[in-house]
């Protein structure tokens, strides 16, 4: 593509869905009194289609904005195409679901709920904003770009998690902004530090600056953890399974799916990973990574698996999928050598997770409104993304053999078992998915079926398809290391066997003998601990406020006491300068009577 063409084709592509946005109000304006309009049309859909044009069409380039912020540069290269083309794709299909998943709150609104329409509107309005800033932070190189994408992403997608409005979603929405914000004031941090102490506006200038910064290690850990926030890292990933069960299905989709995504590009983008020169002062920054890493893909499987609503299952398994794509990020600090080999296996394991994610997501909205088709077709269909995340189909298949051939050849073997017990807990994890799902398909069935030819099941099998046929057509420059050879498949499938076998042990056990639960593990885990320990820090000064009140309340009281007794005093004193004055002669006398005495009888 031409200098020209592709200066024209990049902010179409990113203002297309600003244009969009700013078409809603005036739809709403120009809609006729007592009918909302369709607000989610064919149109509104079509807000990634210029993006996903553009990743699809261009290999490489760069353009440069001199008259933008600070200096505007934004690039596209294998890597950026790569999750540009997933991203987009995405929201592409998940937009085109949301006409049907939200068809019911239009319906409301034409009969005259004011709330409906008032949600209908919001969503449609930060649908397209929260895509723009997704796209804006994937093409930017100079920081500040980056930041703006990052943060309009960030902040436009509030309003998606607080949709229905109800005590859970304001709950989850508390979570995701309270997260966002302490993530936001740490990137900020992380990218002043070190653009101030590399002298550089672009992120490749911030990168190799941090290398060799003095004290780049301490901006690499305040970057790792901002950008952590929306990755899911372990402890800061509190809003995960609090926002996703709450946000309508699409938006849930596109979270999981493409804006956690946003946490692996900061890192990406901004740590030294693969730089030799940064390995001693980085060292013990990526083994922190690697433990974390670790830590949230089996931790958030063992707990993911005691919850029972599917999309908090599926929000775990987000946790946990996205700790494995910690630990190997982390493998570019700790072996620099590993990493442009291992790069590659990153980028595809993150497009892999977010269409294979993307489709379970949409899939749990089928579930709840499942089309015409026979129930064994139906879950066979459902049933394909979770084989594909557990890595034994599919894009599944291709990225876990992509990195564990890198890792093999590396000599790091101890870290690619470690992967795949964490896949033993992703079986686990989607054996629980489609258990919840089945249970609530029993009832939706009885209450009826979607016609198959409608917008859910139809963007639903698109992304499907679109998960499953990934290697193909994302690139074979990503597809590195190609198929796995057939004899290493059983190494490959051994954590599969190994999950579906527990699972299916675990279910034996519960129906010989009923586990009796007293109290379910809560979906948000340490949220709540945080929110118990902030409740009773609160009451403990609210407490310390009514002693200190009731201290100033009786020094107060004594102070009153106090200029009492002194007005009391003065009343006394002005009460006997009055009597004086009547009686001054007849003292005056006795005091003259006195000293005449004493001049008579006293000493010579």
């Amino acid at each position: 593509m031409s200098d020209a063409l592709l200066a024209l084709a990049m902010p179409t592509a990113l203002l297309w869905p600003l244009l969009l946005m700013l078409r809603v109000p005036l739809m709403a304006a120009l809609a006729d009194r007592g009918r909302p309009a369709a607000l989610i049309d064919g149109l509104w859909c079509t807000a990634p289609l210029p993006a996903l044009a553009l990743a699809l069409s261009v290999e490489e380039g760069a353009l440069v904005l001199d008259w933008w912020l600070f200096g505007g540069h934004w690039a596209l290269d294998g890597t950026r195409n790569a999750l540009l083309a997933v991203t987009a794709l995405l929201w592409l299909l998940a937009g085109g679901y949301a006409r049907g998943y939200l068809a019911g709150e239009l319906d409301k609104a034409v009969a005259g709920d004011g709330g409906a329409e008032a949600r209908l509107t919001r969503f449609a309005l930060l649908w397209p904003l929260t895509l723009s800033g997704n796209l804006l932070l994937l093409v930017a190189e100079d920081i500040a770009s980056f930041y703006l994408g990052f943060a309009v992403m960030t902040f436009a997608g509030y309003g998606l998690v607080v949709h229905a409005g109800t005590r859970d979603a304001r709950t989850g929405g508390q979570a995701y902004l309270v997260m966002a914000v302490l993530g936001e004031g740490l990137i900020l941090a992380g990218l002043l530090w070190g653009a101030g102490s590399a002298g550089t506006t672009t992120l490749g200038g911030l990168r190799e600056g941090m290398g060799e910064a003095p004290g780049g290690a301490w901006m690499g850990l305040l970057l790792w953890l901002g950008f952590g926030v929306k990755a899911g890292v372990v402890g800061l990933h509190l809003w995960l399974p609090l926002a996703h069960p709450v946000a309508p299905t699409p938006a849930s989709a596109v979270l999981s799916g493409a804006m956690i995504k946003a946490g692996l590009v900061g890192w990406l983008a901004t740590l030294p990973l693969g730089e030799p020169a940064a390995t001693e002062a980085f060292a013990w920054l990526g083994r922190a990574m690697l433990v974390a890493g670790l830590a949230a893909a089996i931790g958030a499987a063992l707990y993911g698996v005691c919850q029972c609503h599917p999309k908090v299952v599926l929000a775990y398994s987000s946790v946990s999928q996205m700790g494995m794509i910690t630990a190997l990020v982390a493998m570019g600090l700790v072996a620099p050598a590993l990493w442009p080999a291992l790069s590659m296996a990153v980028v595809l394991f993150a497009a892999h997770h977010g269409l294979t994610k993307g489709a379970l997501f949409l899939g749990v909205g089928i579930g709840e409104h499942p089309p015409r088709l026979p129930a064994w077709l139906l879950w066979t269909l459902l049933a394909l993304p979770a084989l594909s995340l557990t890595g034994a189909l599919a894009s599944g298949l291709a990225a876990k053999w992509a990195f564990k051939a890198v890792l093999y050849d590396g000599g790091y073997k101890v870290v690619a078992t470690w992967l795949s017990l964490a896949a033993v807990g992703t079986t686990a994890l989607m054996t629980r998915t489609l258990w919840c799902q089945w249970q609530t398909d029993r009832q939706a069935r009885q209450d009826g079926l979607e016609p198959l030819l409608s917008a859910m099941p139809l963007a639903w099998l698109a992304t499907l398809l679109a998960a499953l046929t990934l290697p193909w057509w994302l690139g074979d420059e990503l597809v590195d290391q190609g198929w796995p050879p057939l004899a290493e498949l059983p190494g490959l499938l051994w954590p599969l066997v190994l999950g579906l076998a527990g699972s299916v042990a675990t279910w034996g056990v519960a129906r010989w003998r009923p586990l009796r639960v007293t109290r379910r593990l809560p979906s948000g885990d340490l949220w709540w601990l945080l929110m118990g320990g902030w409740q009773r820090l609160r009451a403990w000064a609210q407490g310390s406020l009514d002693r200190l009140g009731s201290v100033q309340g009786a020094w107060v009281a004594w102070w009153v006491a106090r200029e009492r007794d002194a007005i009391e005093a003065l009343d006394g004193m002005t009460r006997g300068e009055g009597w004086l004055r009547r009686h001054a002669a007849v003292l005056m006398m006795g005091v003259a009577a006195g000293l005449a005495l004493l001049m008579v009888f006293g000493p010579a």
